[in-house]
């Protein structure tokens, strides 16, 4: 107890950095990621039919939650992601994991001494803050506004701090501390929810302990440990062999040498406005198919304030997704080209599906042409064949991007065999192919 309350008075005094540097911090965090369905044994069909179903709850989730002002709608996250990191939490160490998220800023974890029956069923036990002498209490009153940081919190009566935190399928309720976190390189002191209430969709977390948030906002794992850049590298989940993907927080993200040339595009500076301010936005200017550029009306990709605290439109690239959704008149437009280059190639998609455009599932790396993402500066981002469509039967493939609506998502199934450098001190993005097994 005594130690509890000098770590609490140190964070009340203190309105530095929450991070509490390792011997091995100077050279940041690495993390390794497994995708979720690496551990259930799902085919390759079940995959990619797993990947199009969430997709289409998360692209609901943001339909249901249009504001008031005309058709204007906020990019609300599913809690359902796809790739989990493992780590430790508290003295002595407890195992516990995460799913990441590039579109959340809370870092959050279920609790056995509050959760009770209230909380979603994970694969590893849950963690237990009254076995660890290095948990203590965020003050709703903290000199660092931790909990205000939030957005959505309460102050109990013996001046805890109570946070809400809400998803596209559910929400969880909980209580603020800081806690000593280990990863696969690297420690830090930092934030996170300690969750008593788990009210989301059955399955939702995949059996993970909770998530960890790599958004703009004060509470996520970028921004609590001071990083400028964080980096992550995603094998390709349809034929990993088993091989972990890669995050990398800090002084070790960086693109190498030894991978394709590296591409730089600017980042469209976030709005101010929560949920907007959380997410990382990209200069889409247009698309190719093959060497065609498509005709899409150049409002398309634009982010556009709306009304005040509204914004509507963007082009978001998330780890959350799985699959990339294009804006009503983009994906009108990719549909009409492929379908014109396809032609005698196409075959009716499966009835369970609801894709439209489908080819023999031996003959998509013969006639689908590659993709061609168009960034402002003239940068280009390829995206081969194989990471634009995936089989759904023994026998079929289809092409795996979704109608948007308003919005338009990248997706992490588009992002495979891509290393992805986020500088947030510069305010740029870069690229580059690579083999992330390898890494």
């Amino acid at each position: 107890m005594a130690r509890t309350l000098v770590l609490l008075l140190v964070l009340l005094c203190s309105s530095a950095s929450l991070v509490t540097s390792s011997t091995s911090a100077g050279a940041g965090l690495r993390m390794k990621l497994t995708h979720v369905d690496d551990k259930a044994g799902y085919t390759t069909e079940e995959r990619v039919r797993r990947a199009v179903a969430l997709s289409r709850e998360r692209l609901a989730s943001m339909q249901q939650q249009r504001g008031a002002v005309g058709d204007v709608s906020a990019p609300v996250h599913l809690a359902t992601r796809q790739y989990i990191a493992e780590y430790l939490i508290g003295d002595p160490p407890q195992r516990a994991d995460a799913l990441i998220d590039t579109g959340s800023n809370l870092i959050w974890t279920q609790c056995a001494t509050t959760c009770l029956k209230a909380c979603a069923k994970q694969d590893l036990p849950y963690y237990n803050l009254s076995s660890s002498a290095s948990f203590a209490p965020v003050s709703c009153a903290d000199s660092a506004k931790l909990c205000a940081a939030n957005g959505v919190h309460l102050c109990g009566l013996d001046g805890s701090c109570t946070f809400i935190a809400s998803y596209g399928a559910g929400s969880v309720i909980g209580s603020l501390g800081t806690e000593a976190f280990t990863f696969q390189s690297g420690a830090a002191r930092l934030a996170f929810g300690c969750v008593s209430l788990t009210q989301i969709a059955k399955g939702a977390l995949n059996g993970a302990s909770g998530l960890i948030g790599l958004g703009r906002g004060r509470l996520s794992l970028v921004s609590q440990t001071g990083a400028t850049k964080f980096s992550y590298c995603l094998t390709p989940y349809l034929r990993n062999h088993g091989a972990s993907s890669h995050l990398f927080v800090g002084a070790s993200a960086s693109l190498s040498g030894a991978g394709g040339a590296v591409t730089s595009i600017p980042f469209v500076k976030s709005p101010k406005e929560y949920p907007y301010s959380t997410f990382y936005y990209l200069p889409l200017t247009g698309i190719s198919v093959g060497k065609t550029k498509l005709p899409i009306p150049s409002a398309a990709f634009e982010l556009r304030r709306i009304a005040a605290g509204y914004w509507s439109g963007g082009v978001i690239i998330d780890t959350g997704s799985p699959v990339t959704a294009l804006a009503d008149a983009a994906y009108r437009a990719l549909g009409e080209e492929v379908t014109r280059q396809l032609n005698r190639s196409l075959v009716q998609p499966p009835a369970d599906t609801g894709l439209d455009l489908c080819v023999a599932r031996d003959d998509v790396d013969k006639v689908v042409p590659a993709l061609v993402f168009h960034f402002s500066g003239g940068a280009d981002m390829a995206v081969p064949a194989g990471s634009y469509w995936g089989p759904v039967d023994k026998s079929t493939a289809c092409m795996l991007i979704e109608e948007g609506g308003y919005e338009s998502v990248i997706g992490n199934f588009q992002q495979q065999d891509l290393h992805l450098l986020y500088d947030i001190g510069k305010g740029e993005p870069s690229f580059q192919t690579a083999d992330c097994s390898a890494l």
